[in-house]
């Protein structure tokens, strides 16, 4: 069964230069914009870069396969051994998640202390279920940095208390801290039938399967109960209807499965609630049914206040599941979907629920062989899709998806995407009318690296045939997108038309590019839609291929901040390129694109401009010369430049010989400065400082590295640049 969603993209000819987000254009949402949107949780998320730290932040990064670029907030904090952060709990709470990533093939613990108190228990922490390879997916890079940990702390603590982490060891990068106040585990409900009683295992040590069965085939009708407890199930169930599967609460009874229901069909009448089914998924293979429900549950099904982790799928939902509701439940660190209605769905209800770390589509309903129809995707919060959408719609009739919050896409994909991108047949294109509503994203849109080119933070895309159903799209609000607010695109390179859109109501803060890109013949039309800073411009509208008929945008009033367009479609424009750097003191490369003549196994031309001087590029060995190149996004008069090497007493005193080239185009060089040696010492912080001559305009900074008395390569860990001497 094909069970993928991030499915090969094919290439869209470039049209500009892959272009990254500069670090100053995160910002930081107030709660009281995102009150519309989302689910609403029993916990309360806290991120590490907020909170009280020994350890190194990292970030902000948008750069496809970097860490920082897949975690919340596209920052966090990195602890070596002994180094704390400590947080300021927010509410009271007696248990914590925390998402968190280690250096692949490491393992390890934190310590956990409550206000300076260590506790007996420790968080674990592994690689097990992160770095994913999917290299038949066009594009994808080493992806699935962070995983998920949770530990109930044994005691109550109260809104301003301090919980904090420290690392006995491994290295470990801390994301976010989710707390909460979990309720006592629920008792067992009157006339159920106990997997206990039928010979289940809650130690874990034996194998329930059987058990399981015999208690679904005795309550026919009635509730299958699951007390507290880990429970190990080593093959699917099937077969499964008119039950009710129910646990004491998801902190307590854990049923610890790569493959919990594996059915083609059912009657129906299945209800899933309050507990935990955790697998041991560590790759993504799309042949597999390693997901929480595979095939279909029947009609008149729910899913109600699961915890489910670790697998490649949460739902992947074929055949009849007509008026199947999935709420109040989360869904983490899946390898490829978080829920996917694949197809023949009817009046499915996917609401309230929370979702971090897929490796594809959050949220997808794909609507192969016959359409999905009248099912909706409402007040879902979603964070951390590695590799493609947050929600997607490919095709189906009368859609809706509302009130969902949406954030840190990364790769492949957009916050939202419409989508006439069939993958297989049969397909059924979108059709009736497709309503987008209240929806809030935030630092969503990425680079498609196979198209060169950035998709935006919403995306109606009519990759294989015309969107013509009506798509409505109303009270948005978007935020920190690193490229463009709304995208319009025939995706597929055909040329197909995206019609009869209305965009009613959005808000767009701080976009990096454009708030419309146009790239599709086709029309909308946009009524009361304002944005305030505006990285370039406030429209992009140059088809796609080139003479394949043009994007009308019809002002239907109250519109307001956007109103000049990209004047040349021969490019595309860069992050902030229509401002004037408002602050010369910013260090103009960091966090933007870097390209070298070679690079040493991990140490890669990204690792001297992502704000960390721990990390480093080496170039390759026993070759000089070798040039290191960033793109500096637009021209500027760089005064000075500050070279790096990693601060520590390890990294012996050395000379590189270095000459520094500029470009206005990237393609013809200038020497700025010529060859110098330049001392880097560990007792002065390793650190060198280039003054260039005044009046010197570059877009395209070069070092090239003719020598290197420490080691035979060229090596930097940073390389910032400034407009002030």
């Amino acid at each position: 069964m094909h069970s993928s969603t991030a499915r090969p993209v094919r290439r869209m000819p470039a049209i500009g230069a892959v272009v990254a987000l500069a670090a100053g254009m995160l910002v930081t949402l107030a709660p009281a914009a995102h009150a519309a949107a989302g689910a609403t949780l029993p916990f309360t998320s806290v991120e590490a870069e907020s909170a009280a730290s020994t350890g190194t932040r990292i970030g902000p990064d948008y750069t496809q396969g970097t860490l920082a670029s897949e975690a919340s907030g596209r920052q966090a904090v990195r602890l070596t051994s002994g180094q704390r952060v400590e947080f300021t709990v927010p509410r009271a709470s007696n248990a914590v998640n925390v998402s968190y990533s280690v250096p692949d093939g490491q393992s390890g613990s934190l310590n956990v202390y409550v206000n300076g108190t260590r506790i007996a228990r420790t968080l674990p922490v592994t690689s097990k279920y992160s770095y994913i390879d999917t290299g038949w997916i066009a594009g994808a890079k080493t992806h699935h940095f962070f995983d998920n940990a949770r530990l109930l702390l044994g005691q109550n603590v109260q809104a301003g208390d301090k919980v904090a982490f420290e690392s006995t060891g491994t290295q470990v990068t801390v994301d976010v801290a989710d707390f909460e106040q979990v309720a006592g585990a629920a008792a067992q409900p009157a006339g159920s039938v106990s997997v206990v009683s039928r010979g289940a295992d809650p130690s874990g040590g034996g194998d329930s399967t059987q058990a399981f069965r015999d208690a679904i085939a005795a309550a026919q009708g009635g509730t299958v109960w699951i007390p507290p407890g880990d429970y190990r199930i080593t093959s699917s169930l099937s077969g499964v209807q008119n039950v009710t599967l129910r646990g004491a609460g998801s902190w307590y009874s854990v049923v610890h499965t790569s493959r919990l229901i594996d059915q083609s069909g059912s009657a129906g009448n299945v209800h899933i609630q309050d507990f935990a089914v955790i697998g041991e998924v560590t790759e993504r293979v799309d042949s597999n049914p390693d997901n929480f429900v595979n095939g279909s549950l029947g009609p008149g099904s729910s899913v109600s206040g699961m915890w489910i982790q670790h697998m490649k799928v949460g739902l992947w939902l074929t055949g009849n599941n007509d008026n199947l509701v999935v709420e109040n439940s989360r869904i983490l660190d899946t390898t490829a979907d978080g829920l996917n209605l694949n197809g023949t769905a009817k009046g499915v209800r996917v609401r309230n629920n929370f979702l971090r770390n897929q490796g594809d589509d959050s949220l997808a309903m794909w609507s192969l062989n016959s359409p999905d129809t009248n099912s909706s995707f409402e007040n879902n919060t979603i964070s951390q899709p590695n590799l493609a959408n947050g929600i997607a719609i490919y095709g189906g009739t009368d859609i809706a998806v509302r009130n969902n919050l949406v954030s840190d896409t990364n790769a492949l994909g957009s916050g939202i995407a419409v989508s006439n991108q069939k993958f297989l047949d049969p397909f059924s294109p979108l059709a009736g009318t497709i309503t987008v509503d209240g929806n809030t994203l935030v630092r969503t849109g990425a680079i498609n690296p196979n198209w060169n080119h950035p998709m935006g933070a919403l995306r109606v895309d009519s990759y294989d045939s015309a969107v013509n159903a009506t798509v409505d799209i109303t009270n948005t609000t978007i935020t920190d997108s690193p490229y463009s607010a709304f995208e319009f695109v025939s995706g597929g390179g055909h040329g197909y038309a995206v019609r009869n859109v209305n965009v009613t109501g959005a808000t767009v803060r701080n976009t990096g590019t454009v708030v419309v890109q146009a790239e599709a013949q086709g029309a909308a039309t946009f009524r009361n839609v304002t944005a305030t800073q505006v990285g370039a411009s406030g429209v992009y509208n140059c088809p796609y291929p080139a003479n394949s008929g043009s994007f009308t945008l019809t002002d239907g009033g109250g519109n307001s901040g956007w109103s000049s367009t990209w004047p040349d479609c021969s490019t595309w424009p860069q992050p902030g390129q229509g401002n004037p750097d408002p602050d010369p003191g910013r260090n103009l490369a960091k966090g933007r694109p870097a390209t070298a003549t070679g690079s040493q196994d991990v140490y890669t031309p990204g690792k001297a401009v992502d704000g960390d001087a721990n990390s480093y590029w080496e170039s390759s060995n026993n070759a000089f010369p070798q040039s290191w190149t960033a793109d500096l996004g637009s021209s500027y008069a760089v005064r000075r430049l500050v070279l790096k090497l990693p601060p520590s007493s390890a990294w012996g005193a050395r000379t590189e010989t270095i000459t520094v080239l500029g470009s206005t185009d990237g393609s013809n060089y200038s020497t700025v400065v010529g060859p110098q040696g330049y001392r880097f010492d560990p007792a002065t912080g390793n650190t060198a400082t280039v003054s260039l001559p005044g009046g010197t305009n570059l877009r395209h900074l070069r070092l090239t590295v003719s020598a290197n008395t420490g080691w035979p390569a060229g090596q930097l860990s940073e390389v910032e640049a400034y407009l002030t001497p």
